[in-house]
């Protein structure tokens, strides 16, 4: 056995740098986070807004209601907390999407890019195809085939706006009388402000998209007749249906979806609450529907008052325990303090109904386990230990599904799977009938809104390719800039998470139309962003300056460099490759490299200015995807900055 400890070690190519920015490398649209959130550090606010508009048409709204892959990626979590990455987002956006100055959002994103395009490079191809959308400060407007979408939440938003940009006319038929879909009814005002909403539309509008409400495909206007009138058809409806258990009494007096409350909520419709309301479900639209009860009941929030009183109570139950909820942190906190009574790890087991079919309780069994040892979901439990809840209104939020009844399989030629759903190829997400897309929730499953914003765009790819008989090159461009000076924030390391500021309980009850989260102020958003790691920044090394002095091991404060024996690595196609053309005819054993942890790299540069040959230099790898077969780049560009 060898004396010597072994190490696996990766060579660094354009896919370990790309995989080493996980917030981008996490997002579905690809945002360059790890970017605007230096911009922000920088006190470049226009460069953070552009950096994070570029790849994504709806990010104002992202920056309010995302939920984050990039902060669960986060690197950052290695040392203590992530960084707020959707929080600096809204910092991003928010002087630039309502706060406009009285211009118009259009008018004012045009003059953004104009200002900022001689000052700055323009980042990602999405960026770059938007600029060049304005032609000579007038908007082109598209003048190719007819693609209809049915629905305008955030996937055929997406794909209406970028099918504008690339030259197609979209037309997106909705069944509500407001755009957006979920967004705008199934999002409470307290968390996603109707203005925003108003304005990133506005700015698709503009861009070429026609947006139709009040219109139901299959009552107002049938399928076949949309399929004859345009080139290609998005099915892009989401899920907008409530789920339910049939349990006993599911179908009684009280009983409805939790969605279906919001959307009444958000159309000023009556909404049937009643004293004692109980949510059943663990994710954050639980909470949103929790939330909105409260505040549509115009309850005293205070935990005193409800228990002196006890005139209204809003119990919300799930499966899982509180470790397990998929709810977001902040969701159960603020819930919490609003008056949510939370009631998890427990499994619905009949609604009681009165002699009039209303209901009166809710029974539940405990939960002994929610999912199995493989991770599946497979809950157990207790069926002698029942918990009963009085109720007059019973909410479900256990998820939603999509309601496809426009469609007829063997008129349509659409093949539907097993469970109803449509069966379409991954890669292009073309149905059975070749003019037929489907995108977002109806597509995937119900998943993120960033997920649906991707399948949005992925779509619009598939229906030019389709059309126009060419196809997108679905890769990245990596480019590497070689940084002459770099330096940190003081202390960046130490920094703690920042929450975000947020309204007092007393005035979260005022209405459904106050704000709970603010947005920072410019001194906080730079305090967060300092904290960013800055994965994008790699410590280069050049073989044929180091002097192997070991001065780079001795400076490093987190310990992540060691010179090492070549003998030492763990053997792979790979690094064989490699070593056998830098070593030459040198055994391994009289060999040395230098390997590095990077999940412990805090990008200080220490190294880099300790080391007296200049054989280790700072430089910045940035990725984005491509738009077409004309703007592929097959090999990374190498420039100076």
């Amino acid at each position: 056995m060898s004396m010597f400890q072994r190490y696996k070690v990766d060579i660094a190519d354009a896919s370990y740098f790309r995989e080493s920015i996980k917030c981008q490398n996490a997002c579905p649209v690809g945002t360059d986070a790890c970017g605007y959130v230096r911009a922000i550090a920088h006190g470049d606010f226009e460069r953070a807004y552009l950096i994070a508009r570029g790849p994504n048409p709806l990010a104002s709204i992202c920056g309010r209601v995302c939920g984050a892959p990039c902060e669960v990626a986060c690197r950052r979590c290695n040392i203590d907390q992530p960084v707020s990455i959707r929080a600096l987002k809204r910092s991003a956006t928010e002087d630039f999407a309502v706060r406009s100055g009285g211009f118009e959002p259009l008018e004012l994103l045009r003059n953004v890019i104009d200002s900022i395009k001689w000052r700055h490079r323009l980042s990602g191809e999405d960026l770059a195809v938007l600029a060049e959308a304005f032609d000579n400060c007038e908007l082109r407007q598209p003048t190719g085939e007819k693609v209809a979408i049915i629905g305008s939440g955030p996937a055929g938003l997406a794909a209406g706006h970028d099918l504008a940009l690339m030259g197609l006319r979209p037309t997106i038929y909705e069944l509500e009388p407001v755009p957006a879909g979920m967004l705008a009814l199934g999002i409470p005002e307290y968390r996603l402000p109707r203005d925003l909403i108003r304005a990133e539309i506005e700015v698709i509008r503009q861009l070429g998209v026609e947006i139709i409400c009040n219109t139901k495909v299959g009552k107002d206007i049938d399928f076949d007749d949309i399929r004859e009138m345009y080139a290609a058809t998005v099915i892009a409806v989401g899920a907008k249906r409530s789920r339910r258990l049939k349990i006993p009494g599911h179908d009684g007096i009280g009983v409805m979806g939790g969605v279906d409350l919001l959307r009444a909520v958000a159309l000023n419709q009556p909404s049937p609450l009643s004293d004692r309301v109980v949510v059943i479900g663990g994710g954050n639209v639980a909470f949103d529907v929790s939330r909105t009860v409260i505040r549509q009941a115009g309850m005293d929030v205070s935990r005193t008052a409800l228990r002196a009183e006890g005139v209204r109570e809003v119990h919300m139950c799930c499966l899982e325990s509180l470790e397990e909820m998929p709810a977001d942190d902040i969701e159960i906190i603020e819930g919490n303090e609003e008056g949510v009574k939370l009631r998890p790890s427990m499994g619905p087991k009949e609604i009681h109904l009165d002699d009039q079919g209303r209901v009166r309780a809710v029974s539940f069994k405990r939960v002994l386990s929610v999912f199995d040892k493989e991770g599946r979901f497979a809950p157990k439990f207790d069926e002698n230990d029942i918990t009963t809840i009085e109720a007059d209104t019973v909410l479900w939020a256990i998820g939603q599904q999509a309601d496809l009844s426009f469609l007829d399989p063997v008129r349509d030629g659409i093949e539907l799977g097993e469970r109803g759903a449509i069966i379409i190829d991954s890669e292009t997400q073309q149905s059975s009938a070749p003019d037929v897309f489907v995108t977002g929730d109806v597509a995937h499953g119900v998943g993120l809104m960033i997920e649906a914003i991707a399948s949005g765009k992925r779509v619009a790819r598939s229906i030019y390719s389709y059309l126009r008989g060419s196809g997108f090159d679905g890769g990245t461009r990596g480019r590497y800039f070689a940084l002459s000076r770099f330096a940190r924030e003081r202390d960046y390391e130490t920094l703690k998470r920042l929450r975000a500021p947020a309204a007092s309980v007393e005035e979260r009850m005022i209405g459904q139309n106050i704000e709970v989260e603010k947005t920072y102020s410019h001194k906080e958003a730079r305090w967060e962003a300092a904290r960013c790691l800055e994965c994008s920044v790699n410590t280069i090394f050049d073989s044929s300056k180091c002097l192997l002095c070991g001065g780079c091991v001795d400076v490093c404060p987190e310990g992540c460099i060691r010179i090492v024996s070549v003998s030492q690595l763990e053997a792979n196609s790979q690094t064989d490759a490699v070593l056998d053309a830098m070593c030459g005819e040198t055994p391994r054993e009289q060999a040395s490299a230098i390997i590095k942890d990077e999940a412990r790299c805090i990008r200080c540069a220490l190294c880099a200015d300790r080391c007296p040959a200049g054989a280790i230099t700072m430089e910045m790898f940035s990725f984005e995807g491509k738009w077409h077969a004309k703007r592929t780049e097959r090999t990374a560009v190498r420039e100076t900055n």
